[in-house]
């Protein structure tokens, strides 16, 4: 299968200081990819090199022609004064058609938001907003830089079932970045671990198992990947980041597959 985006030997530079080293990487049509590590691993340069708005100083990144990439950034300051609707900014910087932004907000689970000011959503709400807006373009590929900060256990896992639905619906391929292990889904394909090179790559089991990964994160993360084992319950309307029952039966996600962990630390 031909990758949607793939780096050989990437490294990344900010002036002296080498951000990145020989990475390699590949995503794949469909699949969902989580890059974990901790704070200044490069993991958000990792991304802005992937979609080519940093430079790479040795080795390639190679992106499908006419690729289409939905964004959800790590952070989005709306002023509390400013007059916007939600279906106003899901205008910018382009019309939307009535229709396409109704079906959008639909499918992320807020229907009714349309008229809401954007300054009164809730956390969880205007990570669905964000995420109706990256939708509308039809996107290959998903791409979300750490988009559940703010957020509880219970709204940042209703946010990530989302994600797999959207997956599971169109088809588009899904990067995940994070520095809280907490984000990290056992529905991921590949979990990458980035601490300015790849310390090591595969499923989310493979890679918690992992000495590089045990070495960054400790032994006491294994139930971070098992948080999102979770039926499809919450009532995302009205997510205010406490619809999730504890109590509620975990299922597995059939799509949990991948490469032995790559020792190259």
């Amino acid at each position: 299968m031909i990758p949607l985006i793939s780096a050989e030997n990437l490294s990344v530079r900010h002036g002296e200081a080498v951000v990145l080293a020989g990475v390699d990487f590949t995503l794949a049509p469909g699949e969902i990819v989580t890059v974990v590590g901790p704070n200044g691993s490069g993991k958000s340069t990792l991304i802005r090199a992937l979609i080519g708005l940093e430079p790479a100083a040795t080795g390639r990144v190679t992106r499908a022609p006419g690729l289409r990439i939905g964004y959800v950034p790590q952070k989005l300051h709306i002023d509390a004064g400013l007059p916007m609707t939600v279906r106003r900014f899901l205008s910018l910087p382009r019309r939307v058609p009535d229709a396409a932004a109704t079906a959008a907000l639909a499918r992320v689970g807020v229907p009714t938001l349309g008229p809401r000011p954007l300054a009164r959503l809730s956390g969880g709400q205007f990570q669905r907003v964000l995420l109706a807006r990256a939708l509308l373009g039809a996107p290959q590929v998903l791409i979300l830089d750490e988009p559940t900060q703010g957020l509880d256990q219970p709204g940042t896992a209703a946010f990530y079932r989302l994600i797999e639905e959207v997956r599971a619906e169109t088809g588009a391929a899904v990067l995940m970045v994070s520095h809280d292990l907490h984000v990290v889904m056992a529905a991921s394909d590949r979990v990458v671990c980035l601490n300015g090179h790849v310390c090591c790559a595969g499923t989310p089991k493979v890679v918690s198992a992992a000495p590089e990964y045990r070495a960054l994160f400790g032994l006491g993360t294994g139930g971070a990947f098992a948080l999102y084992r979770h039926v499809h319950d919450h009532d995302h309307e009205h997510d205010e980041g406490h619809g999730h029952d504890p109590a509620a039966p975990h299922k597995a996600h059939p799509h949990v597959h991948g490469p032995e962990c790559r020792h190259d630390a």
